[in-house]
């Protein structure tokens, strides 16, 4: 397909990309009450769109829309956190039993959780915390794919969006800290590394790591 048979995105689809974003990043936080004319204005587009674009947002649970008013954001209910987290373990730590039975694809999976973790380390010393979280996520995604249980990525591929949004609500309070998370990251690489004999290793070490970021 060239560039010119590529679908142009309309614009609801770019209201919605854009509120979703602010959403995602922290900027509208959970329990702020905001517009369709806010976001009409930032893009230059009339309210039509916007409107359509945050009905989808209300049915993935991220917007409530109050009539004449505009939409209010969704905090992150604690139970949801909690279960998030709790997948999220159990996802990840079956990932690096599963590797340790696959010895050989372990030095190309050291290679790409380095990479990010180089990423990951460059933001926490400037202090891009958005950038952090999103280096977060992928660190955490990648662990899961060099599992090689496609049902289990693409269902870690559903809490994506959550995972975002919990990471930034969470690595708000502690900026400074991200250097010392970063630590936490090379642990649990320092355990994939080993992975053929210390596997039993990784779970103890996700939980507490989670428990830092997110249970505090």
């Amino acid at each position: 397909m060239n560039a010119a048979q590529q679908r142009v995105p309309g614009a609801a689809d770019r209201a919605y990309e854009l509120t979703k974003e602010l959403v995602l990043s922290g900027e509208l936080p959970g329990g702020h009450l905001f517009s369709e004319g806010e976001i009409a204005e930032r893009l230059g587009v009339s309210r039509t769109p916007v409107r359509e674009a945050f009905l989808r947002l209300q049915v993935e649970g991220l917007l409530n829309l109050i009539p004449k008013r505009g939409a209010v954001v969704v905090p992150v209910p604690p139970g949801e956190a909690e279960d998030v987290l709790d997948a999220r373990e159990a996802v990840e730590a079956s990932a690096v039993r599963r590797l340790a039975r696959r010895p050989e694809l372990i030095p190309d999976t050291l290679g790409q959780l380095s990479r990010v973790l180089d990423t990951q380390r460059a933001h926490a010393e400037s202090g891009a915390l958005h950038a952090f979280a999103e280096a977060d996520e992928l660190f955490h995604r990648t662990i899961v794919a060099a599992g090689g249980n496609a049902l289990l990525l693409d269902f870690y591929a559903t809490l994506a969006d959550r995972q975002r949004r919990m990471n930034v609500h969470a690595l708000s309070p502690i900026r400074a800290q991200l250097p010392d998370i970063v630590g936490e990251h090379e642990r649990l690489l320092s355990i994939i590394a080993a992975a053929e004999t210390e596997a039993d290793a990784f779970a103890p070490a996700l939980r507490a790591h989670l428990d830092r970021v997110h249970r505090r």
